[in-house]
């Protein structure tokens, strides 16, 4: 992927793969909070309620988001579709806790091919990620990964995903992997699970959500449009 200045911001998502220390301030992360607007944030969206992130998490992950799919032409960005918020709820649910997940080990490092390997959770992974990747920024950047440049969260993830950053705890490329298929699916999933606000995503795509049927549109659509308001889950009776 081109790092150059001039890029565009999407270009860096359409070329990421899936799947694949600084002082770090501490708040009880089990207490549901507030989080005020962070400046990165469209002034239309309300404040978030995080209960996985602490504060200062919450303003990387926004950040992050933001980078990674962020609001253009095209249309909206992560952090106006409220991925943030999914993340939140999946780190904080059984996906995070890896509920369904074999933890009993052994652990070693495998193929890419091998799949997760490690000892942690997907919340624990996310955790220390964000850790050291805000460790990174602050150690390579002297600032806040937040406070960067765009141009500088877009290099330094680059390096992130293709494992030029040694990260003091986690490992680099498979935090990366699981932060972007988290905004992938924040942001093109329902919003019932808290991201793709107001069906942003949907209707910038023409996907019609989820309806109840369309056998009986298959013959007077065929080889036409079919445009019609998206509907999720929350919107069926």
């Amino acid at each position: 992927m081109s790092s150059t200045p001039e890029m565009r911001r999407r270009s860096f998502l359409l070329g990421a793969g899936l799947v694949g220390a600084t002082a770090w301030a501490e708040t009880d992360a089990q207490q549901p909070m507030a989080m005020p607007s962070h400046p990165l944030s469209p002034s239309s969206v309300p404040p978030r309620v995080y209960v996985f992130f602490n504060t200062t998490e919450a303003v990387a992950v926004e950040a992050l988001v933001d980078t990674l799919i962020p609001a253009d032409e095209t249309g909206p960005g992560a952090l106006e579709l409220d991925v943030s918020t999914y993340i939140d709820r999946q780190l904080a649910g059984a996906f995070g806790q890896g509920a369904r997940r074999y933890m009993q080990g052994p652990f070693a490092t495998g193929t890419p091919q091998q799949g997760w390997q490690i000892a942690m959770t997907p919340a624990e992974l996310f955790r220390v990620g964000l850790a050291d990747l805000e460790a990174a920024a602050r150690s390579d950047r002297k600032a806040a990964f937040a406070d960067l440049p765009v141009e500088e969260r877009i290099a330094l993830l680059q390096a992130v995903e293709a494992g030029k950053v040694a990260f003091a705890t986690a490992p680099a490329a498979l935090f990366f992997g699981l932060a972007l298929s988290l905004v992938y699916e924040g942001y093109f999933g329902d919003p019932i699970h808290g991201g793709n606000r107001g069906l942003g995503s949907w209707k910038m795509i023409g996907f019609p959500g989820a309806g109840g049927m369309y056998a009986d549109k298959i013959e007077p659509y065929r080889n036409r449009p079919y445009t019609v308001e998206p509907r999720g889950i929350g919107d069926l009776s």
